[in-house]
């Protein structure tokens, strides 16, 4: 694949892919474009932040309230996990009612037990997969 970038202060910033077929990549690239222009506050400790949607690893919701799980840290943001889905990131998927996992941050998955499916993230957060959530879930990780 080829990659060109043009320079020029008149013009409005845009991508331009050509490309045979979608691929995984092509994906991504969209996924990366289209999470750069979405601007996210949260608060943690009374400090009020920037979040870049990329180093999110899920959006959780606990107690009528919605998190932004960043690392080892929970960022609570305004919007809620309904008005998450409706951005159409690619990079996330919906695990359950309360959680929209950013698949780039899944370490991996463990069946248990009771046949559920339990995600566990690379910053060692866990949660589980709903059943009816779990087809789509399959699909969109290629599994």
């Amino acid at each position: 694949m080829k990659c060109y970038t043009y320079i020029e202060e008149t013009e409005e910033e845009k991508v331009l892919i050509y490309a045979k077929e979608r691929t995984k990549l092509i994906d991504d690239i969209e996924s990366l474009v289209i999470s750069s222009d979405i601007d996210l506050t949260g608060t943690y400790n009374e400090e009020i932040v920037k979040i870049n949607v990329n180093d999110v690893v899920c959006f959780i919701s606990e107690n009528n309230k919605v998190f932004a799980l960043i690392n080892d840290k929970k960022y609570q943001i305004r919007q809620r996990l309904y008005q998450i889905e409706e951005m159409n990131l690619n990079a996330f998927i919906k695990l359950n009612q309360s959680c929209l996992a950013n698949k780039n941050k899944i370490k991996k998955f463990e069946s248990t037990i009771g046949g559920a499916l339990k995600v566990i993230f690379k910053n060692g957060y866990i949660d589980y997969i709903s059943r009816r959530e779990l087809k789509s879930v399959k699909q969109r990780m290629g599994i």
